[in-house]
């Protein structure tokens, strides 16, 4: 086990939620810290507020990494006045350094919108609004017969997908020739005699973003010094990324009822719907946070329902009018979850490479709002 810097964690992250996904306008990744200093001890949250900071510093934790951008908007002077400056400089302080995550969670494959469909039952997802699509990549290379399953398999590690396959190859057999000049050390035949090699031609589907890892892979993996192969750039597009989810639940149910289930599996105090409340719901769209400005694509998409967050009285109206179902968990209630979900994935990660770290997910989080209910008690 070994201790990593933030560099290396910076690495992980950006495995979990690549910097390609956020949106142009948004403001991800390291925002405060040394990319050499080691890290030892990381906590997890929703918001960089003043309650996570200080959660942070009392665990002596040396990275914070949360949802919310710490710093998302430039900075028109640094004083310690300001409260977002303040916790910059208690940050930088006490060596925490922070980095967030936060559209490039969303639209991720596993990312916060995945969290929330599994969390309130909604299965067969697929991005709502998609915004990315993975960049593909053809690699033809020459095998030595017997080598096949071998090369292949190193490659299928950055296999890019179509539709829902992946691990998609071609194979033909042939025969290659070459020439070992003086100096090479060739797998089979002598120097300055030209060789006829029986060889297996295989064509590998790549996902474009991971062609340098995949022929540093290839490299490992091939018999040959010098292993022969093609790169061909495609017009083919791989998976499409983006925000929001839509898909099915196993069963439909009545709208009041789901609104239930989905306050109760969120653990909020209260929920807020729109419609119908015996409207049956079977194909839900959603998004965490505020995704009221996706009703049009929701009920394009064909939902009954969209679930979300920050929903105002006007969008509810527009709602009424499209004939699609809302569900108002609130902004927090449909993002908390990130904290804990972000704890898991770098514990995860952090152990498949051997990293002495410990993630801590902060509970010290409230929603800003409260509710009162009939009898006048506070939740």
């Amino acid at each position: 086990m070994t201790i990593p810097i933030l560099s290396d964690i910076v690495g992980i992250i950006n495995k979990i939620a690549p910097q390609a996904l956020a949106e142009e306008w948004d403001a991800v990744g390291l925002q405060v810290g040394d990319p050499a200093a080691p890290v030892s001890r990381i906590m997890t949250a929703l918001d960089p507020g003043e309650s996570a900071v200080a959660a942070a510093i009392a665990n002596r934790c040396q990275l914070l990494v949360t949802h919310h951008p710490f710093i998302f908007k430039p900075l028109p002077r640094l004083s310690a006045a300001d409260p977002t400056t303040a916790r910059i400089f208690r940050a930088i302080k006490n060596n925490l350094a922070v980095v967030s995550l936060h559209t490039n969670y969303d639209s991720a494959e596993g990312g916060l919108n995945d969290l929330l469909a599994e969390r309130i039952g909604v299965g067969s997802c697929r991005p709502l609004v998609e915004t990315v699509r993975e960049e593909l990549v053809k690699l033809a290379v020459f095998v030595p017969k017997g080598f096949e399953s071998r090369v292949m398999e190193a490659l299928f590690r950055f296999s890019g997908v179509m539709g829902n396959y992946r691990d998609c190859s071609f194979r033909v057999d042939g025969s290659g020739t070459f020439l070992p000049l003086e100096g090479a050390k060739p797998f089979q035949g002598e120097i300055g005699i030209r060789e006829c090699a029986q060889e297996a031609r295989i064509e590998v589907l790549l996902r474009s973003a991971d062609l340098g890892k995949a022929t540093e892979a290839l490299k490992a993996a091939h018999p040959y010094e010098e292993p022969a192969y093609d790169l061909y750039p495609l017009l083919n597009k791989g998976k499409g990324f983006g925000l929001g989810r839509i898909g099915l639940l196993e069963r439909a149910a009545p709208l009041a009822e789901y609104a239930a289930a989905v306050r109760a599996s969120l653990g909020v105090p209260a929920v807020r719907y729109v419609g119908d409340p015996l409207l049956s719901i079977r194909r839900v769209a959603l998004c965490s946070g505020s995704g009221a400005s996706f009703m049009h694509e929701a009920k394009r998409r064909g939902a009954d329902l969209l679930v979300t967050g920050d929903i105002k009285y006007h969008e509810a109206r527009t709602a009424q009018e499209l004939g699609l179902a809302l569900v108002d968990a609130g902004h927090f209630g449909t993002e908390i979850i990130a904290a804990q979900g972000l704890a898991t994935r770098i514990t995860g990660e952090c152990r498949h490479r051997k990293y002495e770290v410990e993630v801590l997910c902060c509970r010290d989080e409230l929603d800003p709002f409260q509710v009162v209910t009939a009898a006048g008690c506070q939740e």
